[in-house]
């Protein structure tokens, strides 16, 4: 028996009660690789814009249709006074009415940044069904 104590050194071994961190380490530099080297692979959807410049005569009448957030519009000739639509099925015989009586004058719509795109593109859409050939949109 005192052999084997003299081969152990005679010390009572203790546990260690410490985490090693090393293995998540590892992993972490793996998926930090990993991360770094797709990122660049899959580009984030991207809209290239077309881009427009001021036109050489802009009209000095048009019809304007300005569309609010709460869903209704303005609509109108541009320097008259103007009628409020509440709705788009309103909106779109107002403009059937201003373009018979006018129908060479384009449509310049001007909309609220808060309003959704499909608004807009609908508003576009009923003024070409109308037979409106030149549509606008104003920018600031």
């Amino acid at each position: 028996m005192s052999q084997q104590l003299s081969l152990r050194g005679g010390r009572n071994r203790k546990f260690k009660s410490e985490i090693n961190v090393v293995p998540y380490i590892d992993v972490m530099l793996v998926l930090l690789v990993i991360f770094m080297v797709v990122a660049p692979i899959t580009a984030p959807n991207v809209i290239n814009l077309p881009t427009s410049g001021r036109s050489a005569l802009p009209p000095t009448d048009y019809i304007e249709i300005m569309l609010k957030p709460d869903s209704s519009a303005v609509i109108g000739i541009h320097g008259q006074p103007a009628s409020n639509s509440k709705n788009s099925e309103d909106l779109a015989n107002r403009l059937r009415a201003l373009h018979k009586k006018n129908p060479d004058l384009p449509v310049m719509i001007s909309a609220d940044k808060e309003i959704k795109y499909d608004t807009v593109v609908q508003t576009i859409n009923s003024a070409n069904k109308i037979g409106i050939k030149r549509v606008g949109l104003a920018t600031r």
